[in-house]
């Protein structure tokens, strides 16, 4: 096992593996966030006689920071970071293989940009796929049920009772049938709720095991949900394809929610929507992350908010740190793990 030694400054730990090992390529993992610091350090070992390795514990969102402290690396993690295109440019020089800690890529690395340069990007597959269902499900309980306002209610004294909506027997709409799509349709089928999913594809067997309906038409599943929640990958297809006229469809009291990314939707067009008061929202994405104070969704009372938290459990950090290490490995291997250019 190589020698670890830990450099503490100012409440920022530096943790390295092998630093004297110069003929060994340097992985970087710039930033951390505190629940990763431990299971990312179990992984090290994997790390023996292929690269070192210098794990900076806190979490910046400066690019300065960032390229400072990846001036020698020849390989990055990087989690919970929005890589820009000039940030991306200062990197290009030396870093040859960067694996983002999520899904979304495309959200957080120019693609076209890193290919151009000949960098391979990796990402992360599946690893909150359960997590990610059970938190949008969790989104729909609130706004079927109010239980998180209920509660704060009589905290701060207030017997206030609110009339609830029970999900069985309503149908659901999915807008998109990938792994997390799929959990939802398999809670949504135990609790007796009819689904309805519009994809590129239509997927029999998937759909037949969580008796799910299929739709072509975006336009019918949104007409005809009672709940209609998104699980979309953001990409140049389906940047923006959810537009007022889509959401104009929903009707009164229907339930919307979004896990997946806010850019899915036509820029303002859920504003709009959720301004006309009969529609309930429950987000745990947006626009600009960390969300701005100034947001119009903070003032609309008929939002349920979460901070991009919906892929944030135990489980699912280990198996995020599991693959980050394995695309790693099989970079040094001469191997491909979730390449994505």
């Amino acid at each position: 096992m190589m020698l670890r030694r830990r450099i503490t400054l100012m409440g920022m730990s530096v943790i390295e593996t092998a630093s004297t090992r110069e003929d060994l390529p340097l992985m970087v993992i710039p930033s951390c966030v505190p629940s990763m610091v431990e299971p990312l350090r179990k992984e090290f070992r994997k790390f023996d006689d292929v690269c070192r390795v210098r794990m900076y514990t806190d979490t910046v969102h400066d690019d300065e920071v960032f390229a400072s402290r990846c001036k020698d690396a020849d390989s990055v993690i990087v989690i919970g970071f929005r890589v820009s295109d000039d940030l991306l440019d200062r990197l290009a020089t030396h870093v040859r293989c960067m694996v983002f800690g999520g899904t979304g890529v495309a959200n957080y690395i120019n693609l076209a940009k890193s290919q151009d340069y000949g960098m391979r990007i990796c990402n992360i597959e599946h690893y909150g796929d359960n997590a990610v269902a059970e938190h949008t499900v969790a989104l729909m309980f609130e706004l079927a049920r109010h239980a998180g306002h209920l509660d704060q209610e009589l905290h701060d004294g207030n017997w206030v009772v609110m009339e609830g909506l029970e999900l069985s027997g309503k149908t659901l709409g999915l807008v998109g049938f990938g792994g997390i799509g799929k959990a939802v349709a398999r809670i949504a089928q135990g609790l007796g709720m009819h689904t309805l999913v519009y994809s590129r594809h239509e997927d029999h067997d998937a759909l037949q095991a969580v008796g799910a309906s299929w739709t072509s038409s975006l336009d019918e599943v949104f007409e005809h949900s009672d709940v209609l929640s998104l699980h979309l990958g953001l990409n140049e297809h389906t940047q923006g394809m959810i537009t007022g006229e889509h959401l104009a469809k929903l009707h009164s009291g229907a339930l919307f929610v979004n896990t997946a990314r806010a850019e899915l939707i036509e820029e303002g067009a859920l504003v709009k929507r959720l301004n006309e008061g009969d529609v309930l929202a429950g987000l745990d994405v947006f626009d600009e992350e960390p969300i701005r104070t100034d947001d119009p969704l903070l003032s609309i009372p008929n939002a349920v908010l979460t901070p991009h938290v919906a892929w944030f459990t135990q489980e699912a950090v280990v198996n995020v740190v599991a693959q980050c290490a394995e695309a790693i490995g099989a970079f040094y291997r001469g191997e491909r793990y979730n390449v994505v250019v």
